[in-house]
């Protein structure tokens, strides 16, 4: 099928066309000093009442005079529903994954957001956890959509809010994620050219590993009617020519690694065809499970730093 057909094939299944973005009418209700950067906690809106809650870090000495690349960061899954946005924020959770304010340190403003049913985003339902997330997107299934539609349209708000930010550089944004938020990195790919530069770390499931190793996963890697017309790293693929890095881990159970390889030969097959072999790069790390490695880290510094710096 070709990569226009399946896009709007991807749209059906996902469920439609997102709607006509509303006013962000964004709210800045605290600002903290970190480690060379601060913090602004603040919420912006998705649609109409449904204010999501975010971090945004802004490194020390960038102003509106003085402008850096945004990186959008979205959080792991890791069954931690009440970690979110704090986690990559540098604030709660692992350190391994205190990547947005490593980002932040780095130069970039880092926004990191809270996905749907995490932290703040938990609040107000009577349900919480998993069950809470298994109500979300059970909701979203009989509205003729699914969770992935509704992490994309929230995804793609964020992208907004950081181009609003005068001390962004609009034209050079980015966005990174581990586990869940790596999902989230390929599933807006397609959806969102102002993202230049998309790495993820250790999250490529395709439904034929997941259908013969019988595993479960978190509800946004499922798109309803969609596998007779494509497998995930074909939706990944939609990136190209966008730059894309995938780091993943020889012995991570959630994407077994035969169907990964399989999967990274899908989306450099579609960077070769738009003669754009040099904006896909991957690395798989032997003897590696679901893990951020100081290895894969630094591919995704050095990734970052050559397409939103170079």
């Amino acid at each position: 099928m070709a990569n226009a057909d399946f896009k709007d094939r991807l749209l059906e299944c996902l469920g439609g066309a997102w709607p006509e973005p509303g006013p962000l009418n964004p709210i800045v209700s605290e600002t903290t000093q970190a480690d060379r950067f601060r913090i602004e906690k603040l919420t912006y809106e998705a649609e109409p009442g449904d204010h999501i809650p975010a971090l945004l870090l802004i490194p020390d000495g960038i102003t509106v005079a003085n402008t850096a690349p945004g990186i959008c960061v979205w959080h792991q899954h890791a069954g931690q529903w009440h970690l979110g946005k704090s986690e990559p924020a540098g604030l709660a959770g692992n350190p391994m994954h205190h990547t947005g304010a490593a980002l932040a340190r780095e130069g970039y403003v880092v926004l990191c957001p809270d996905a749907l049913g995490f932290e703040e985003r938990e609040k107000g339902y009577d349900l919480t956890g998993g069950k809470l997330e298994r109500f979300l997107f059970l909701k979203y299934v009989v509205e003729g959509r699914c969770m992935a539609w509704k992490n994309i349209l929230d995804m793609r708000r964020a992208v907004d809010y950081i181009c609003s930010r005068a001390e962004v550089k609009a034209d050079r944004i980015g966005c990174y994620g581990h586990s869940m938020g790596s999902t989230h990195t390929w599933l807006v790919g397609p959806w969102e050219p102002r993202l230049k530069a998309l790495a993820g770390n250790c999250c490529l499931p395709t439904y034929a590993a997941i259908h013969e190793h019988q595993m479960l996963h978190c509800f946004p890697n499922f798109i309803p009617g969609i596998l007779p017309y494509g497998d995930t790293p074909d939706i990944a693929a939609l990136t190209a020519p966008r730059a894309l890095h995938l780091n993943c881990g020889e012995l991570d159970g959630g994407s077994p690694i035969e169907h990964v390889r399989r999967g990274i030969q899908t989306i450099s097959r579609a960077y070769e065809a738009m003669h754009a072999e040099h904006k896909f790069t991957h690395y798989i790390q032997t003897d590696t499970g679901h893990v951020l490695s100081d290895e894969m880290w630094t591919y995704a510094r050095e990734f970052f730093a050559r397409h939103l710096n170079g």
